[in-house]
């Protein structure tokens, strides 16, 4: 099995930036929900879009944003694709597809295997599918560490291209892996020292440990 596609999701800073880039990550996430942590105004996306360029590709991540919104986001940042983590409907993902011309991913929270089918809905619609953790009602919608039963995707076939996240640090990362044959991980908590802090050394680590 070929090693998985790396997205390091809420980097806030040049160094957590190039700590990505050296690690070999292949998806540097910027976070464009307030309320999170790891949110980034636009000046500060427009920096690290910019040291990004050619070197890293760059997700936006919002939640139920507006197009104003996102269309700031992505001249700022100069994403390459849109990721949606809130209740974004197949329809709406199509829109923002067609309107930004950019991949789309949609985050499906997951508790359990009925959530897992929600996927489905989004072929034709998103590009991408990244399965996360569910989180508490009135809680943020990820980065929060929570991790859920990997079997439930063990042997997935959907349409559409996905990935796993959630609760995943370099001492879960390839077990996750071996479980669920994610082509692509995803980590934000898991990198960091303190919420909203990117630890170099735990990218680097969670790196390695993703590829085995």
């Amino acid at each position: 099995m070929p090693a998985p596609r790396i997205k390091l999701c809420g980097l806030t800073d040049s160094s957590a930036l190039d700590a990505a880039i050296a690690a070999r990550a292949d998806y540097a996430g910027f976070n464009f929900y307030p309320p999170s942590p790891r949110f980034l105004t636009p000046a500060k996306a427009a920096e690290l879009g910019a040291r990004a360029d050619g070197r890293i590709d760059r997700v936006g991540v919002f939640v139920d944003a507006v197009d104003a919104a996102i269309a700031e986001a992505v001249a700022a940042a100069r994403l390459d694709a849109i990721q949606l983590h809130g209740s974004e409907t197949p329809q709406r993902a199509a829109e923002l597809r067609a309107a930004f011309g950019l991949p789309v991913w949609r985050v499906i929270g997951v508790a359990k295997g009925d959530d897992v089918a929600k996927a489905a809905a989004y072929a034709g619609a998103a590009d991408f599918i990244l399965f996360d953790a569910k989180t508490p009602k009135g809680t943020l919608p990820g980065g929060m560490g929570l991790a859920f039963d990997w079997n439930l995707l063990a042997g997935l076939k959907i349409a559409l291209p996905w990935g796993l996240a959630g609760g995943l640090t370099a001492a879960n990362v390839a077990e996750a892996v071996r479980i669920t044959g994610a082509p692509l991980v995803d980590a934000a908590s898991g990198i960091e020292s303190a919420p909203g802090v990117k630890d170099p050394a735990l990218i680097a680590a969670f790196c390695a440990a993703a590829r085995g």
